[in-house]
């Protein structure tokens, strides 16, 4: 950091929509340019603001919670501290700047701030032009730094998953496995979960996005694990399906269709073809089974500093996928009244093909 290389393609890319500047709000793509770590509370608290100007050097706007912080981490970037708030210090800054045309990003504004900003660049003549994924397109490819930053992520939530397996019993409420998982990623060194932990029991695992409860776990019964952490900024996400005791038959049939469901997507998953296709091959194993509509969500999306981001395996993406990107492959079969069943690795996408991230493989290969 910073990432200068990168901040040029802005620069250049601004210049081409005959833009002056850019205002970075979205919290990953604030730290993916600047190397300014800071978390947003909400979407209402935000621990700052990058100026980005087509010429000259660019800025990161805080508070005097955040100024050390942002001096020691920011570097390559002029820190302002806004003692009155971001819009006194913005008007001030837009002037000197000589800035008329403004982007900002969109998808990442309240209404009521983004009515603020609209009568601040009225008063100053300044356009504004909003924009959506702008940066977090070239978030996509990952460098071999931030690979390596994601494998290690995925390794140690490895080791947490694997340290409390062998301890889940018959009559552990769900709740309290999650709080054992949790546990065991921060004493590891995670900086926290990527997501709220998902421990799903019997018909409960019938729910993709399951809350966890106070049911006990029961022998024979399938129980969806689904798992993540942030390690130095990156983040993993992992699904294990498990079962207490001897699985049936019926549970055995289902583990082994979803795998192969997954394997196929991993196989197809290279560079130039398209998310949507990558969707439909894994997804057709399923459909073929008979079980086409008790797999409702998408295949997978990619993971980096934020653990839902593009690309999506889904059948809306057609763009096709490139070399460096980071993709989710997990396939599920969902039933009503009995559980389900859902198995996630994570790979890295190359030319010829794609190096799935994971190396443990309970339940995988029933």
């Amino acid at each position: 950091m910073p990432r200068q290389g990168i901040l040029e393609r802005i620069r250049r890319s601004l210049k081409r929509r005959q833009l002056d500047g850019i205002l970075v709000t979205q919290p990953e793509n604030r730290r993916y340019l600047s190397g300014y770590t800071a978390r947003d509370h909400a979407i209402n608290e935000s621990a700052g603001v990058l100026l980005i100007p087509c010429e000259g050097e660019p800025y990161l706007l805080t508070d005097s919670r955040f100024y050390l912080q942002a001096e020691q981490e920011a570097a390559g970037f002029r820190v302002k501290l806004y003692p009155r708030g971001l819009f006194p210090l913005l008007h001030l800054l837009l002037k000197r700047l000589r800035i008329k045309r403004l982007a900002f990003e969109s998808h990442y504004f309240l209404h009521s701030t983004s009515l603020t900003l609209a009568k601040l660049a009225d008063s100053l003549t300044v356009e504004l032009a909003p924009l959506t994924g702008f940066v977090e397109e070239l978030r996509l490819a990952k460098d071999a730094t931030e690979l390596a930053r994601i494998e290690r992520a995925v390794l140690l939530n490895e080791a947490v998953f694997q340290e409390i397996y062998p301890t889940l019993r018959p009559g552990q409420t769900e709740k309290e496995v999650v709080l054992a998982i949790e546990n065991g990623m921060r004493l590891k060194g995670a900086e926290r979960p990527s997501f709220e932990t998902i421990v799903a029991s019997g018909p409960n695992a019938a729910l993709p996005h399951a809350v966890p409860s106070d049911r006990p776990l029961a022998a024979g019964e399938t129980i969806v694990i689904d798992m993540g952490l942030v390690l130095d900024g990156y983040c993993s996400d992992m699904t294990r399906t498990v079962v207490l005791g001897t699985p049936d038959d019926k549970t055995v049939a289902l583990f082994r269709l979803v795998r192969k469901a997954q394997l196929a997507g991993l196989n197809s998953l290279r560079a130039g073809i398209s998310g949507m296709a990558v969707d439909k091959i894994a997804r057709g194993v399923i459909e073929r089974a008979g079980l086409g509509e008790r797999f409702g969500h998408g295949l997978g999306h990619g993971v980096g500093l934020n653990v839902h981001e593009g690309p999506s395996l889904n059948y809306r993406n057609r763009k096709p996928l490139g070399a460096g990107m980071v993709v989710t492959v997990e396939p599920g079969v969902y039933i009503p009244d009995w559980g389900g069943i859902r198995l996630e690795n994570m790979a890295v996408i190359e030319e010829e093909g794609c190096r799935v991230l994971n190396r443990d493989t309970t339940f995988l290969d029933l």
